[in-house]
């Protein structure tokens, strides 16, 4: 098919400034003259195109600016991107997904050249070629009319190069240059005795990324191919490494004072008799040596985190290819394959795990009391008079081993995405697409911890002439525990490789797409068909799409036996039906440059709902003058559960609640008098809840207060998760904003949108209290209905007899409000200097004034813009910004490009004045309540020194800004190291080196 003619950057520019050097943005302006339009936010490809929402693109020059190794990192500098760093959080999976306005991964929709990474479940968007993306297009707000129910948050968009040619090695190294110096958390994790870094300069965290590409046109320019091949390595980067996370700091008191969290698995040995006169006694073997016990406390404990990951360790392989074959206008044939492999690691400290840590806990470890180990001493005190005999007695054990490496929690994610189709032109005006994606992402988590039985074996030992070995021999391979002396040479890494041994458990998640889309497209301006005022016909979209999700996951015995669970096999299919509608109404006319009104609509059938429901934008355009460009959009979004969520909310799970809850509508017991028997005869009061409340449950009201209601204490009333249709949640997103192109300014782009996206029926998980709850507070149905009763009002039956009621319903359901309100900013300017080369500005700042809602029709609305605890979860600042200064030579031989990155102060909700965020006057700090704001600079400089040959070197965070400190951070932001590791950069100056050679 010939390439439509299009000025796809300009209209790029137009809907938004792109993050990208100015200049780079004009040649790749001018190279899409032949190439195939890829128009984020539309299926209608056409020339001139505007599009009426703010779209912010990242091109591939600003990516090698940003000495970027992995897409994440570029991504979570967006200010609408949420950030969200797997390779810098110990508890991560390794993949990454993206969240746009904080509205989590699963609204948030991830398109390759127009069509879908994966599953929302199972994608990673690591597994796509830095080296072959030309631009990544961010369209924020409902985007689901165009692409699907999922889109509520907006769509991400990664344009790959669609004809790259020749042979380009692309090589970057990066590390960590950073200079520990003594703070707060060396301060005080001195006093424990805990290891700290090395004052001065920090040189770690090396990581490199490798990529050959090949591209190659044949047959008169009509087919193309292309391939690349990715090898990236990161290494681990613990938390022992820097100051600010020595330890993890605590503060247990509002404005109390700070200490570390502790662990009594220190390399010590901690012990504790189960029997006897110390039965619960807490013991270290004195740290010099000797075999004798000192009390547990502070002074003997271990830092249980220090070698946790501030950076993963993970290897990962990318490669694929993409081709297209142009037969005639009317076929061309296209496809491309990705496929990645993926390794990373959790690292956890080799230990001897306490025996609650097995089972249901009650099963304490055996040791017999002449083990040789023992010193007389040690053997009175856990033994008492069986000291010196063959007597086995329990006890507690936990043991760190310093000569063992640690414990991986291991994941590989695995996957495959291939996508094919064929398009061209079929009639004058008239173009289609039909093409699909099959994606497959493989995560397989293995997890091992020391065997119970094996442990006890190695507990167990003898003197066998003269030398400690196992009472049951060698046979297994077994070798002797020392738990009885500090730091002991027994304890390495092969006893610690006897005990572990077997006990990988694994678990595995297959997640699944297939996707086929059928477009076709017209410009109905071919026939005559347009306005009488405009030069451009209108044009019009039809789509059909058919998709399915699966996740299979499955264990193996050992998982099972330790975690529990069930395999899963779960599906879940929708139909799609959608048309789109361009309308130019008046063209280069005075008072109306444009004036262009767009809409869409989209029906929607998923399997997992009986329901056909529907999602729809409408878009306006006007330019007054061409310097001027009003635009204004409204989206109704609807997204349906996915798979798992689908899951949640139709499988059916039952609890008995005793005897924490009981029916609201039952009589309350007040006390209890003796009847004539002599036995006890309890006291009725009111219910809870009022007569009108119960009605609203489905309760006669003849049987308000009756003692029926009450939940049985034998067996209590049942809660039941599941076997229930979640509906699709509603979010309408409505933008407003203005893009000014002075003319008497010449280079210079500035825009402002507002944003207005609203979400109500949010689907998301609920117990049965908040249903309770809210149903006795309000009387309102969102609540009440929750409650199913037996025609005789109890909430308790037999599942297996009766299912269809008696029950108080939990679970995934759909609940109340989420709001992202605020104002995006863009703005671009190319100014020339003539022999002196060029100066190029962009820059892109997004003002939040509203992240929050409300929970529930009970619970107050609130903001969480600008703070950070309690129930505010997303650390999103008010205002953040990127700035990014660009000066080019003449001969474009050198380059430096400075970027300056500002987050906004974040404040603890404790302070924020506002008791909708759980404010009160007697909680508010005086101490860690306010993170102020932090400034980031960044500078890369690039030479081209031939043709063929560019060297690049950049340092990211080049004044090596320190980190805030908070304690308690697991709380806010999910990590331990005392900061928000996900929104500042934690480790310090980054340097990187790179070069691309062309061939």
């Amino acid at each position: 098919m010939k390439s439509v003619h299009a000025l796809l950057l300009a209209s790029t520019c137009i809907t938004g400034l792109s993050a990208m050097p100015a200049m780079a943005q004009e040649v790749a302006s001018n190279d899409t003259a032949d190439r195939e339009i890829v128009v984020t936010g539309s299926r209608i490809n056409r020339p001139n195109t505007t599009a009426a929402a703010p779209i912010q693109s990242v091109t591939a020059d600003s990516i090698r600016a940003q000495a970027a190794v992995n897409i994440e990192e570029v991504m979570n500098r967006l200010p609408q991107i949420a950030p969200d760093s797997q390779q810098n959080y110990q508890d991560s999976d390794g993949r990454q997904r993206l969240k746009l306005r904080n509205l989590g991964f699963e609204r948030t929709l991830v398109l390759v050249d127009g069509k879908r990474l994966g599953t929302m479940n199972g994608e990673d968007v690591n597994m796509i070629p830095t080296s072959l993306i030309e631009r990544v297009d961010v369209l924020t707000g409902g985007a689901s009319a165009v692409y699907g129910s999922d889109a509520v948050a907006g769509v991400v968009n990664f344009i790959m190069k669609p004809d790259f040619e020749g042979v380009q090695l692309n090589a970057n190294y990066n590390f960590y240059a950073h200079e520990n110096k003594p703070g707060l958390v060396s301060e005080v994790a001195s006093q424990y005795g805990f290891t700290q870094p090395a004052r001065g300069n920090a040189f770690d965290g090396g990581r490199v990324d490798l990529s050959l590409t090949a591209g190659k046109k044949l047959f008169d320019d009509r087919f193309h191919i292309s391939g690349y091949v990715n090898y990236r390595q990161g290494d681990l980067v613990p938390y022992m490494s820097r100051e600010t996370s020595g330890c993890q700091l605590s503060q247990a008191v509002k404005d109390g004072p700070l200490t570390c969290t502790v662990s009594t698995y220190t390399p010590n040995g901690y012990i504790s008799p189960r029997t006897g006169a110390n039965d619960g006694a807490q013991y270290v073997n004195n740290p010099d040596g000797t075999r004798t016990f000192v009390p547990y406390s502070d002074a003997v404990a271990a830092n249980p985190y220090d070698g946790y990951s501030f950076q993963r360790r993970n290897k990962r392989w990318n490669a694929g290819g993409f081709t297209s074959f142009e037969i005639s206008n009317a076929v061309e044939l296209y496809a491309n394959v990705m496929w990645f492999r993926d390794r990373s690691a959790n690292p956890y400290p080799a230990r001897v795990l306490s025996s609650t840590a097995y089972g249901d806990g009650s099963t304490p470890y055996q040791v017999n009391c002449d083990n040789p180990f023992l010193s007389a001493a040690q053997a009175s005190t856990i033994c008492g008079a069986a000291a010196g005999t063959s007597t086995m007695v329990p006890i507690e054990v936990r043991y760190r081993f310093n000569g063992a490496p640690a414990l991986d929690d291991l994941y590989l994610n695995k996957g495959t995405r291939i996508s094919a189709g064929v398009r061209g032109e079929f009639a004058k005006g008239w173009n289609y697409d039909v093409g699909g994606v099959y994606a497959r992402n493989r995560q397989d988590w293995s997890w091992a911890m020391p065997d119970f039985d094996r442990v006890n074996n190695a507990l167990n030992v003898v003197n066998v002439n003269g030398t400690p070995a196992c009472a049951s021999g060698a046979a297994d391979g077994c070798l002797p525990f020392d738990p009885f002396s500090a730091n002991s040479p027994y304890n390495n890494s092969a006893l610690f490789d006897y005990l572990v041994e077997g006990s990988y458990a694994n678990q595995t998640t297959i997640n699944t797409l297939y996707n086929v889309v059928a477009t076709v497209q017209g410009d109905l301006g071919t026939y005559g068909i347009k306005s009488p005022w405009a030069e451009q016909g209108l044009a019009v979209a039809f789509g059909a799409e058919y998709r399915e999700d699966q996740l299979k996951g499955y264990a193996d015995d050992l998982w099972r036996e330790r975690y529990g669970g069930t395999d899963q096999s779960l599906s879940q299919h929708a139909w799609e039906g959608n048309v789109e509608l361009q309308a130019p109404i008046i063209e280069k006319k005075p008072f109306a440059e444009l004036l262009q009104f767009n809409g869409a609509y989209r029906l929607s059938k998923y399997s997992s709902n009986p329901d056909t429901f529907s999602t729809w934008k409408a878009e306006a355009i006007w330019s007054p003058v061409r310097d001027i460009t009003f635009r204004g959009s409204i989206n109704r979004a609807q997204r349906a559960p996915t798979v798992v969520e689908a899951f949640q909310g139709s499988n059916i799970s039952y609890d008995r609640i005793v005897p924490t809850f009981n029916d609201i509508c039952a009589p309350t017991i007040t006390g209890y008098t003796t009847g004539p028997n002599g036995q006890q005869v309890p006291i009725y009061g009111a219910p809870q809840a009022s007569q009108e409340v119960c009605r609203a449950t489905g309760l006669a009201d003849s049987l308000y207060g009756s003692p029926t209601l009450l939940c049985p204490t034998d067996i209590g009333c049942t809660v039941r998760r599941g076997g229930f249709t979640v509906n699709p949640e509603t979010a309408y997103t409505k933008t407003f904003g203005v893009l000014l192109r002075p003319r008497f300014i010449k280079g210079l782009t500035f825009s402002v949108d507002r944003f207005l996206i609203d979400l109500k029926d949010s689907i998301g998980y609920n117990d049965y209290d908040y249903f309770s709850n809210g149903c006795l507070a309000t009387g309102q149905e969102f609540f009440c209905s929750m409650f199913v009763r037996n025609p005789d009002g109890t909430l308790y039956s037999n599942p297996g007899t009766n299912p269809a009621t008696g029950f108080l319903r939990g679970g995934t359901t759909n609940y109340y409000k989420s709001k992202s309100h605020g104002w995006d900013f863009q703005a671009q300017y190319n100014l020339g200097l003539g022999a002196a080369g060029r100066l190029d500005f962009d820059f892109s700042g997004s003002l939040t004034t509203l992240a929050g809602g409300q929970d529930s029709p009970i619970l107050p609305k609130y903001n969480c813009a600008g703070y950070y605890g309690g129930g505010c979860g997303q650390l999103i600042p008010k205002w953040t910004h990127n700035l990014r200064a660009t000066y080019t030579t003449a001969d474009q031989f050198f380059s430096a490009s400075l970027n300056w990155r500002h987050l906004g102060p974040l404040t603890n909700v404790t302070n924020s004045g506002d008791p909708n965020l759980g404010w009160t006057p007697e909680g508010e700090r005086t101490t860690f309540y306010r993170i102020g704001a932090y400034d980031y600079f960044d500078l890369a400089l690039n030479f081209r020194v031939q043709k063929s040959f560019s060297f690049r070197i950049a340092a990211n965070n080049i004044l090596d800004k320190t980190p805030p400190i908070l304690p308690n951070s697991y709380s806010y932001g999910l990590s331990r190291n005392n900061t928000l590791s996900a929104r500042y950069d934690s480790l310090g100056r980054q340097i990187a080196v790179g070069a691309t050679v062309n061939f």
